[in-house]
Parts: structure tokens; sequence; C-alpha cells
């Protein structure tokens, strides 16, 4: 299958390193590692075993990749005002469109511009950071939930759920995109915020008791507005909440991206992951207050 990478951070790069490693296709629109991987090739240090690709398909203009079977994407949010331009020169009568970008919304843009039954959507609970230029470092997790934007489990959704899977990639397909979406939500909207407004990783966040708490009442707010959506089945708060601080745990000093993105001075995915939830629930009837403090706090250093 030839497969076209929008978005060649930590999370394209190392999806991208994995297919590209059991035989796929695959075809890298690069930017930071466009020079070092064309000299050197992709190096992949994991938690799984490290691996070298020598050799990679990398682009700077997404033209040069013409038509290909599937769109990878992995692009950060804040950048989705590029993301018709991306995507437009990659399409051929039957290519799939699948986004693994964080939050809500982005199934909805690719949906409006290239048609909804292109569309298919996943949630990646993968810890990667970029080394240096060439290098990604996988330090945990990688499983997909991926699903079409339309709902349903389809063939299309199963056949690629196989092919992360014979990648190494534990991968599922989902009948409700909407409720893993929210599933992610839970996670991001607490750990991300807090460790981008407060500079700590995530072990120092649950180190200290009143942040632990603060996470956990974030948590269940974020459970509250996803289950006054329409879901196939509703989400277990307690349940849920217990299982995502627990394997937080194990995260040994993780900086969640948006932490990494405030140090080094790039913008934050504050649409998608959380003005566009606070729209959503509120719509549905669900006020997210803390949801809200924590978004306005991260919006005024955002405008500094």
């Amino acid at each position: 299958m030839k497969i076209g990478i929008i978005g060649s951070g930590a999370l394209g790069l190392y999806y991208g390193a994995m297919l590209q490693k059991s035989g796929q296709d695959l075809h890298f629109l690069m930017r930071r590692d466009f020079d070092a991987v064309q000299r050197k090739g992709l190096q992949v240090d994991s938690v799984n075993g490290n691996f070298h690709l020598p050799k990679v398909a990398c682009y700077r203009n997404s033209k040069d990749i013409g038509p290909v079977d599937l769109v990878i994407v992995g692009l950060k949010t804040f950048s989705n005002q590029h993301l018709k331009d991306l995507v437009r020169p990659l399409l051929g009568t039957r290519t799939a469109i699948l986004t693994l970008q964080n939050g809500l919304g982005n199934e909805e843009l690719l949906a409006a511009a290239f048609g909804r039954e292109r569309i298919l959507g996943g949630v990646a609970f993968l810890c990667t950071n970029r080394g240096e230029p060439g290098t990604v470092q996988h330090l945990g997790e990688g499983r997909i939930h991926l699903g079409e934007f339309s709902g349903g489990l389809s063939a299309r959704s199963r056949m690629l759920a196989e092919i992360f899977q014979a990648a190494g990639v534990p991968c599922e397909a989902v009948s409700d995109l909407r409720r893993a979406r929210w599933e992610k939500l839970v996670w991001n909207i607490p750990f991300n915020g807090l460790s981008a407004l407060m500079k700590k990783d995530v072990t120092d966040l649950l180190d200290h008791l009143p942040s632990k708490e603060l996470i956990r009442m974030l948590m269940l707010e974020v459970i509250s507005g996803a289950n006054a959506q329409v879901l196939e089945q509703p989400i277990d708060a307690k349940k849920f909440s217990d299982q995502l601080i627990a394997f937080t745990e194990n995260m040994d000093h993780y900086r969640p991206s948006m932490m990494i993105d405030r140090l080094e001075g790039r913008p934050l995915e504050l649409d998608a992951i959380y003005r566009i939830p606070i729209e959503q629930a509120r719509t549905a009837g669900t006020d997210m207050a803390r949801v809200e403090m924590l978004y306005s706090l991260l919006s005024a250093g955002e405008e500094n």
C-alpha cells in the first residue's frame, strides 16, 4: 500500500517508520528532518528495540508525492489552515484519509473538503519525542483506536487495523469514533494543559496531591461532557479515570507534547483540545467549568 504521511513530527515519524519497516510503501512530507533523513535515513530509538531505515522517501512538497492509497495526518492542529492544500495533491479516486490528530473537529474539516466517505479518524496512545534531526524517540505505548467518521465498523477500518498490527502497532477498529475521541480527551485535557501551564511533567503532577486531585476532577468533568454526547455506550467515570491515572503513574517523568510546545515557544493545540470540546459539551447541555478555566489560563499564555 502506498501511504503518504502529512505531519512528520514524532507521531508521524514513528508510525510511518513502523509501517515502512513492515514492508509498506511510505512517503513522508518533511520539514525539520528533511536534510538529515536524506543524508542518513531515519533512526527510531524505541523501548521495544531500536532500528534504522537507511532509505526513506521524503519530500518538501506534497505535490511531489502524488496520489496514494492512504493519507495519514499527524499534523499539529494549530496548522490545520494548511491541511486541505497539503492533502489535496495526494488524492486519487479511492484514497482514504486517516487523521491521527488530537482533539475534535479534524474529521469534520477533512470531510467538508474531500467528502465524508474518504475520512477515518484515530486516537493514538503514544509516548514519543523528537530527538536530533532524523531521530524519533519512542518512550512507550503506541496503540491506536481507529474508525470511520460516518460510524460503524467497516471492512476498510478492519483492514487498516490489520496493517498497523502487522507493523507491530497494536490497533483496534472501533464502531464509535466519537467515544474514542472523547476518551483521549479525558487524558489530554488535564495532563497536556496542566503540564504546559505549570511546566511540570506527569510524574511531578501526580506526586503533588492537590494537582492529582485536580486532574481527577478535570477527568470527571470531561467524562460528563462526553456522556452528554450521542455515544453507543457511556463512559464509566470512576473506572475510566482510575485506569488513566494508574496508567499515567507508570509514565516515568513523561513530558506531554503541549508542555514541550510551550517550553519551545510553539503554539498550543487549544482549539481542538479545549475550545471545540467545551462548545460541544455546552451544546449538549453540560458545562465544564474547570476545563474552561484551564483553557482560559492557557489562552492567556498564548497571547503573551
